[in-house]
């Protein structure tokens, strides 16, 4: 989900600037995202799921239940809470902001290259440079952020319990190799209000620890269609994405992932 990356994420940031998104972010298909896509299932408290040791060997494939679930303490998971065809609408209006707001290579104020790639839509959009982490108002091609689309504001006001709508959704793919060390999100100025992530195209395999580096962490598979919040104790929790498992969702026509990360910054 990711915003203050911090200094020292070594290598799992990855030098590998990410596959082609390709012909199935590529094109501007215009379709809107219907209201009658998203699914009206109220979220259910499921089981609290503990944590592992931070190692691929000993946890399972499948992590909450179908349902919404509290997965660790403040991080509220949805399965499937937008249908395939709202992910196939939502996917049609992400090329049509893609063309505008083409994705960049972010580069750590390192200097170092990351394996996800970025863009943003709404009112402010996330960068990093060697200027540092920030939100700026504007593509780094120049041009203002594309507004958020329809079914994202839909799935906040649904789903994040906060009275306004998010600044930025943040919109990052992950080609087959790239991956996001673990990290806080603490750029937006205010930690009350949750971030609020979407899944689309194949699993990312999620890890999220403590508000304080090193220790366990829990895996959490988040698949397509999928919805996940941290809020509360959960906001400053370290995360990431160690990898995602190609060819598990057959969305995207070319093996990889877009996550959507809206979140609310306090500066105005």
């Amino acid at each position: 989900m990711g915003a203050n990356f911090g200094e020292d994420l070594g290598a799992d940031l990855g030098a590998d600037a990410g596959a082609d998104l390709g012909p199935d972010l590529g094109a501007d298909l215009g379709a809107e995202f219907g209201t009658e896509g998203v699914a009206r299932a109220s979220p259910v408290i499921g089981p609290v799921i503990g944590p592992e040791n931070g190692t691929d060997a000993d946890v399972g494939a499948d992590v909450g239940a179908d349902i919404g679930a509290v997965v660790v303490a403040g991080a509220h998971l949805w399965r499937g809470w937008l249908s395939r065809p709202a992910q196939l609408a939502l996917v049609a209006e992400l090329r049509a902001i893609l063309v505008q707001a083409p994705l960049v290579t972010p580069v750590t104020p390192r200097g170092r290259p990351m394996s996800v790639r970025m863009s943003a839509c709404g009112r402010l959009g996330w960068v990093t440079d060697r200027k540092g982490y920030r939100y700026e108002p504007r593509h780094p091609s120049g041009i203002a952020w594309p507004p958020l689309p329809a079914a994202v504001r839909q799935v906040w006001r649904s789903l994040s319990g906060w009275p306004t709508d998010p600044d930025c959704c943040l919109i990052n793919w992950y080609g087959a190799q790239a991956r996001m060390g673990l990290h806080q999100d603490r750029d937006e100025g205010d930690f009350s209000a949750p971030v609020l992530s979407i899944s689309l195209g194949d699993t990312g395999v999620f890890r999220i620890g403590r508000d304080t580096r090193g220790g366990p962490t829990t895996r959490i598979d988040l698949r397509s269609g999928d919805v996940l919040a941290l809020t509360g104790p959960s906001r400053l929790a370290y995360h990431g994405l160690a990898r995602i498992l190609p060819g598990s969702s057959d969305l995207l026509d070319a093996p990889g992932r877009i996550n959507l990360t809206c979140r609310v910054v306090a500066s105005r």
